[in-house]
C-alpha cells in the first residue's frame, strides 16, 4: 500500500498506512477490548456492565458490537474503541491508535517504526542520566550539600527516592564521561535529549545542568521526557547573574514544555477520582504537595498555563484550582492570564471539542507564602484554601474593580469594558446574571446599563471569512481535490472513509467545503449534548475549530484556512481529511445557503435519531428485566419513560420529514 503523499507545502511526507483506523476496528472486537476493564454480561444483542468512569451500582454501561460502540446512560460518555482507550488510559488519539494497531498486529509504516525506536532509545539515555544524577545525590560526598538543602526544604529520603531527585556535579563533563564509559551512550544522543551543549571553543560538550538539583520530568505514562534543574543557594552558580535559577530541558523530540505538566504521571489518578486538578508553579511546590498526600497537584514548569496543558488536564479532571500568581492580563512571566483562560474555557464550553473544563478557581494563600511553605507548615490551611478557592470570574471582578477608580465615570467605563467581554464567556445564564449583579455592586454601575452593554453586539471581526474564505485557491471559494492530492493513488479513499459512518462522512465533507457551517454545528452538538460517534470524526471537528483559533486577525474564532488546517493535522488524520475532500459528490458551493444548511441539519437529525434509538433499546432491555423480576414500581417507571421516548421519536420523525420536504423544494443557485 502506498503511504506516501504530498503535504500542503508540497514536501514529501510519510503518513500512517491508509485506512489504519478502520482496519483496527475491523480486526479488534470492542467487546474484548472493553471487557478487559469492565465485567460485561450479554443482554440480547448488547453487553452491559458497571461504568468505569463514574460510580454506579446499577449497570448503565452498554457495548453494542454491531455498531462498534459503547455508551453509558448514567454519565453520558460514549464512543468507539479508540475513545474508550483514550478515556480509560488518558491517551491522545494517536497514542490510542498506535496501541490498538499493535494489538491488532497492524504494522505502522516503516518510518514511524524507526522513529518510535529512536524515541525509545532517547528515553533510555535520559533514564541513564537520571539514574546517574540520583546516585550522585544519594551515594556520594559530592551530593552532600544538595541532599542537605533538600532535607532543609522538608523533603524526606522517601520522597527523594520515589521521585528520583538528583544532583548534577560541578564538573563540565562528569556525567558525559560516566555514561560514555559505563553505559555506551553517545555524546550526540545526550545532545539530542537536551542534556549537553557544545563548548564555546568547539572542543567537546558540557553538561547543561551542572551544579543543579535535578528534577526528572515525565509524561502521563511515566516515561522520562526531560529534566529540570535548580541552582543551589550559596554556590557560585547561584551568584552568577547570567545563570537562571531554574533551567528546563530545551525543546527536543521528547520534550515540549508547553504540553508538559510536572508530576502528571503521579497526579492523574487522584485528579480523575476527585475530578479536580490543582496547579502550582514550581517543582518543589508540587513535590511537597505529593509528600503531604495532596496527590492531585501538578506544576506548569514555571510558565503560564497553555491551551495544550489545559487539554492534558482535561483528560483527567474538569475542574482546575490555580494556586499561584494569576495575572488578569497575562503580561507577567510565569503568571496565568486569567482573562485568556476564561475565554479558553468559554470557547471549550461552546464547541464540541472533546475537551471539557467546567470550573476554574483561584486559591488565596497568605501574602508572601509559597505553596510548599503553606503545605509544610500548615497543611490544613492549604486544604481549606483549595476548598474555598474563588471562581475565576469573581477574582477578575475583584481585580478590575480595584485596578480602576470606579468612583469616577472614567474608571467605571474602563472596568465595564474589561469585564463585559468576560461575562459573555459565561454560558450559564443564571450564573452570568449573578456575576452581573456582583459587577454592579463592585463598580457602582447600574445593572440596567450593564445588561445593555452585555447585549450590544461586538464589532464583526475583520477576519471572519464568508464562504470559501480559507486563504487558498483563489477568490471563487471553490475547492479542487487536485489542489491537495498530487498523486491520486497516494490515498486509499474508500479505506480511509471506512473509519466513519455515512452521516459522519457527509457532515464532515460539508464542513470542510463550507467552513462557515463549522461553528454552528459545534454549538448545536454542544447544546443537544450530542457527539459524533467515531473518534476520528471528533478529532477532525476539533482540528477544524482549532484552526479558526489560529487566525491572527480575529478576536474570537476566525477564518478557516484549509492549507494551514491540513499542515497542522497529525499523520493519523491527514489521509482521512484528504479522503473527505476527494470524496465524489455534488459541490455544496453550487447550492444556495439554505440548501446547505438543510443538508447539515439532516446530518444532525440523523445523529439525534441514532442516539434516541439507542436510548429506546436500552430502556426496553431494562423494562424486560424489571418485568422478569416482577418489580412493579420499576416497570411503571420504565413504561412511562418508553412512552416518552416513543413520542420523542415520532416528533423527530416529523422534523426529519419536514427537512426532507424543504430539501426537495429547494434548488440549485
Amino acid at each position: 500500500m502506498n503511504v506516501g503523499a504530498l503535504g500542503p507545502s508540497g514536501k514529501q511526507e510519510m503518513r500512517l498506512a491508509s485506512g489504519v483506523a478502520a482496519e483496527v476496528k475491523s480486526k479488534l472486537s470492542i467487546v474484548d477490548v472493553v471487557g478487559e476493564a469492565v465485567q460485561l454480561r450479554k443482554a440480547g444483542t448488547t453487553y452491559k456492565g458497571l461504568c468505569p468512569f463514574h460510580g454506579e451500582k446499577t449497570p448503565s454501561f452498554v457495548v453494542t458490537p454491531t455498531r462498534e460502540s459503547w455508551h453509558c446512560f448514567g454519565c453520558g460518555e460514549g464512543g468507539d474503541v479508540f475513545s474508550f482507550v483514550m478515556r480509560r488510559e488518558g491517551l491522545t488519539f494517536p497514542e490510542a491508535l498506535k496501541r490498538l494497531a499493535a494489538r491488532a498486529g497492524i504494522e505502522i509504516d516503516e518510518r514511524t517504526s524507526r522513529e518510535d525506536a529512536r524515541r525509545a532509545r532517547l528515553r533510555e539515555v535520559l533514564e541513564q542520566a537520571i539514574a546517574f544524577y540520583h546516585a550522585v545525590l544519594t551515594q556520594s560526598k559530592t551530593g552532600g550539600p544538595a541532599l542537605e538543602y533538600l532535607h532543609g526544604r522538608g523533603f524526606t529520603d522517601a520522597t527523594i527516592e520515589k521521585f528520583q531527585l538528583g544532583w548534577a556535579p560541578d564538573g563540565w563533563d562528569q556525567m558525559i564521561k560516566m555514561l560514555q564509559a559505563r553505559r555506551g551512550v553517545d555524546v550526540a544522543e545526550l545532545a539530542e535529549v537536551g542534556l549537553t551543549g557544545a563548548r564555546p571553543n568547539g572542543r567537546g560538550a558540557y553538561d547543561r545542568f551542572r551544579s543543579r538539583v535535578i528534577f526528572p520530568i515525565r509524561d502521563a505514562a511515566g516515561a522520562a521526557v526531560g529534566i529540570g534543574g535548580r541552582v543551589l543557594p550559596g554556590t557560585p552558580a547561584a551568584a552568577d547573574s547570567n545563570a537562571p535559577k531554574y533551567l528546563n530541558s530545551p525543546a527536543t523530540a521528547l520534550f515540549d514544555k508547553s504540553r508538559t505538566l510536572y508530576l502528571i504521571e503521579r497526579a492523574r489518578g487522584e485528579m480523575r477520582r476527585g475530578d479536580e486538578a490543582v496547579l502550582v508553579e514550581g517543582y518543589t511546590d508540587a513535590l511537597m504537595a505529593h509528600q503531604a498526600g495532596f496527590e492531585n497537584v501538578v506544576a506548569s514548569l514555571g510558565t503560564a498555563l497553555t491551551p495544550a496543558q489545559v487539554a492534558v488536564i482535561a483528560r483527567y479532571a474538569r475542574e482546575i484550582v490555580l494556586a499561584y500568581d494569576v495575572d488578569p492580563a497575562g503580561q507577567h512571566a510565569g503568571s496565568i492570564g486569567g482573562a485568556e483562560l476564561l475565554r479558553l474555557i468559554g470557547s471549550l464550553a461552546a464547541e464540541d471539542t472533546g475537551i471539557e473544563i467546567t470550573r476554574v478557581r483561584v486559591a488565596r494563600l497568605p501574602e508572601g507564602k509559597d505553596p510548599d511553605e503553606v503545605i509544610r507548615e500548615t497543611p490544613d490551611l492549604w486544604r481549606e484554601a483549595i476548598r474555598t478557592a474563588q471562581p475565576i470570574m469573581l477574582f477578575l471582578i475583584d481585580y478590575y474593580a480595584t485596578a480602576f477608580n470606579v468612583r469616577t465615570a472614567e474608571g467605571q467605563r474602563h472596568a465595564v469594558a474589561a469585564l463585559v467581554p468576560l461575562l459573555r464567556q459565561v454560558r450559564d445564564p443564571v450564573v452570568r446574571d449573578d456575576y452581573l449583579l456582583t459587577v454592579a455592586r463592585r463598580t457602582g454601575v447600574k445593572d440596567r446599563a450593564l445588561l445593555e452593554a452585555l447585549h450590544t453586539p461586538e464589532p464583526a471581526g475583520a477576519g471572519r471569512g464568508g464562504r470559501g474564505g480559507d486563504g487558498a485557491g483563489g477568490s471563487s471559494g471553490r475547492f479542487s481535490a487536485d489542489a491537495i492530492i498530487s498523486a491520486p493513488d497516494s490515498i486509499d479513499t474508500k479505506a480511509e472513509l471506512k473509519a466513519l459512518s455515512t452521516e459522519e462522512s457527509r457532515l464532515l465533507r460539508l464542513l470542510l467545503l463550507v467552513p462557515e457551517q463549522q461553528q454552528r454545528v459545534a454549538e448545536t452538538l454542544a447544546a443537544q449534548n450530542l457527539q459524533l460517534p467515531s473518534t476520528p470524526a471528533r478529532e477532525l471537528l476539533v482540528a477544524m475549530l482549532a484552526d479558526r483559533e489560529r487566525d491572527p486577525d480575529a478576536g474570537g474564532p476566525g477564518r478557516f484556512e484549509r492549507g494551514r488546517f491540513l499542515e497542522a493535522l497529525p499523520p493519523e488524520l491527514h489521509g482521512l481529511a484528504i479522503a473527505l475532500y476527494a470524496e465524489r459528490g455534488p459541490d455544496p458551493n453550487d447550492l444556495d445557503d439554505n440548501r446547505v444548511r438543510i443538508g447539515v441539519d439532516q446530518c444532525l437529525l440523523a445523529l439525534e435519531a441514532d442516539r434516541l434509538e439507542e436510548e429506546i433499546r436500552f430502556n426496553g432491555s431494562e423494562l424486560v428485566e424489571a418485568q422478569a423480576a416482577a418489580d412493579s414500581p420499576a416497570v411503571a417507571r420504565l413504561q412511562e419513560t418508553q412512552r416518552n421516548l416513543f413520542e420523542a421519536r415520532r416528533s423527530l420523525d416529523r422534523r426529519r420529514q419536514d427537512t426532507s420536504l424543504l430539501a426537495s423544494a429547494g434548488g440549485h443557485r
